[in-house]
C-alpha cells in the first residue's frame, strides 16, 4: 500500500490540553478552530507525515476573562501570531505506536516536540469514506514558547504551572 492522503475531521477530532493552577489543581482547555492533514501508509508508517494549523483565538477554557488573558500579549498574543502550527520531521514505531518528532511554533517559537502516537485502526464509514483515527499525547514548557507571565502566590508556588500536557484525538478522512 502506498502512502496516502488524509484531511483531519474536527467535528470527531479534539486538541486539547490542561495546566496546573495554583500548583494544585488542573485547569483544562481546548482549541475550537483548525485544520490539518498526513500523510499514511499503514505498511511503513515510518514515512508518514502531519501538518496542524491552529486558530489560536479559538481556544477555550469555558472562563471568558481567562480565555481573554491567554489571548492577550502575556500568553498567545493572537493579534500578532493568530496561528499554532505542527509539523512533523520524522516518524519511529511500528505497529500500533508511534513517536512523532515534529516542529510546534506557537508565539513565533519553534521548538522540536515528541508525540507519543496510538494508531486507532481504518474503516470504512457508512457513507463510503474511509477514516483512520489516532491519540497522541505530549508536554511542553510554555516558557519555551515566550508564554512566560505568572503571578507569586502569598503561600509561594505560582498561579499558572510551566508545563502544559497536551492531549489529541484524530479522526482523518482519505483525500480523494
Amino acid at each position: 500500500m502506498a502512502t496516502s492522503k488524509w484531511e483531519f475531521d474536527p467535528s470527531h477530532s479534539s486538541i486539547e490540553f490542561w495546566v496546573r493552577h495554583l500548583m494544585v489543581a488542573k485547569v483544562r482547555g481546548r482549541f475550537g478552530a483548525w485544520r490539518g492533514s498526513l500523510e499514511f501508509d499503514e505498511a511503513e508508517p515510518t514515512r508518514g507525515k502531519v501538518r496542524v494549523e491552529i486558530d489560536a483565538n479559538s481556544i477555550d477554557t469555558r472562563d471568558e476573562a481567562r480565555d481573554k488573558h491567554l489571548r492577550s500579549a502575556d500568553f498567545l498574543d493572537v493579534e500578532t501570531h493568530p496561528t499554532i502550527r505542527f509539523e512533523s520531521t520524522k516518524v519511529e514505531g511500528e505497529g500500533k505506536n508511534y513517536r512523532v518528532h515534529g516542529e510546534l511554533t506557537v508565539r513565533g517559537h519553534a521548538e522540536p516536540v515528541v508525540l507519543d502516537v496510538e494508531y486507532g485502526g481504518r474503516v470504512k464509514d457508512p457513507w463510503g469514506s474511509e477514516r483512520v483515527a489516532f491519540s497522541a499525547r505530549t508536554s511542553v514548557d510554555r516558557k519555551k514558547y515566550g508564554l512566560n507571565w505568572n503571578q507569586a502566590l502569598e503561600t509561594g508556588g505560582v498561579l499558572v504551572g510551566d508545563k502544559v500536557e497536551i492531549e489529541i484525538e484524530v479522526e482523518a478522512v482519505r483525500a480523494t
